[in-house]
């Protein structure tokens, strides 16, 4: 990047002292932050203290005219850090330092800070659209019913010990005993009704990291994509997630997928929610998008297949 171009910019590192590698964390910001201050950016610090603490760290960013909010941690505290910069002037970055890092990886970005720290650099800034769940903003998928089960129950010893490990550890007792729910849903005004196993709501494209469930989501198009898995037990899971994995929504009857701006769900039996990573509460929810509310630091790496093409040419950071 053209240092002359920019007059220092400033970036405020929001990090979670308790987020992944702790004992490193320190360290690694640190050695971003030389770097960027190599390249002419004011850099300073701002750990938090608390639950909801970032967001409002990011909020006091925002007021305070800074260009960009580096959330240093997992998918949870970049999900903080963007609820504060929502219809603001500062754009989100990240620093991978978490479990599992979803946004870090949709964005292009290595998995090393350093390596992370030297392509934000290189990035453009870009408009995208937020979801929500009720009143709490998500920029990856809202989840519901058998994954939120499973978000819900993870010890967060665990998770900090295991990582991706102890999902897939508590995915297998969840499996055992849960059921369809019978639910209704609303997407923009379509009724659909069925057994519900699992419904992923999808403002981009990647599941845990690996996996694209809502493999057509484009985050500035204005839309939720919905992928809604039905079925009475688990027992059929692996067939539905074939159809998913291999992105023949619509030939397996037990498999629909939506796009839509507007998500109500409610039923009898309540089921649980997760939004990017976190258990957030029960049904019945209605979900919503709101276009190009945020902006985004987008490095060149990042998968071109989550814009629309008009969105390409954007101003360097």
């Amino acid at each position: 990047m053209d240092a002359s171009r920019i007059n220092r910019p400033r970036a405020i590192v929001i990090f979670n002292p308790n987020a992944g590698q702790a004992e490193s964390l320190q360290a690694s910001i640190d050695k971003a932050s030389e770097f960027w201050r190599e390249h002419h950016w004011t850099v300073s610090y701002a750990p938090t203290q608390f639950a909801g603490h970032a967001t409002q760290l990011a909020r006091s960013a925002a007021r305070e005219g800074y260009d960009y909010a580096i959330a240093a941690g997992g998918d949870g505290t970049v999900n903080e850090v963007m609820n504060g910069l929502i219809d603001t002037n500062t754009a989100l970055g990240t620093l991978p330092i978490g479990t599992v890092n979803i946004w870090a990886r949709e964005m292009g970005l290595p998995m090393d800070v350093l390596g992370a720290a030297k392509q934000l650099l290189e990035s453009t800034v870009r408009s995208v659209d937020v979801g929500l769940a009720g009143d709490r903003a998500f920029l990856l998928m809202a989840g519901v019913g058998f994954d939120a089960a499973v978000t819900q129950n993870v010890d967060a010893g665990e998770k900090k010990r295991l990582g991706v490990i102890a999902y897939l550890k508590q995915a297998i007792q969840v499996a055992w005993t849960f059921r369809g729910v019978r639910t209704l849903l609303r997407i923009d005004g379509k009724r659909v009704r069925g057994q519900i196993l699992m419904i992923v709501i999808g403002n981009s494209q990647l599941y845990g990291g690996v996996v694209k469930i809502t493999a057509h989501a484009i985050v500035d198009d204005g839309l939720l994509d919905v992928c809604v898995i039905k079925g009475r037990s688990m027992i059929s899971a692996p067939l539905r997630l074939f159809s998913v994995f291999t992105r023949n929504y619509n030939r397996d009857p037990k498999v629909a997928y939506f796009k839509a701006s507007r998500i109500e769900i409610k039923g009898k039996k309540r089921l649980p929610i997760q939004v990017d990573g976190d258990f957030l509460g029960r049904t019945p929810m209605t979900f919503q998008i709101m276009p190009k509310a945020l902006r985004v630091m987008v490095p060149p790496q990042a998968d071109r297949s989550l814009w629309q093409e008009t969105s390409l040419n954007s101003s360097p950071c």
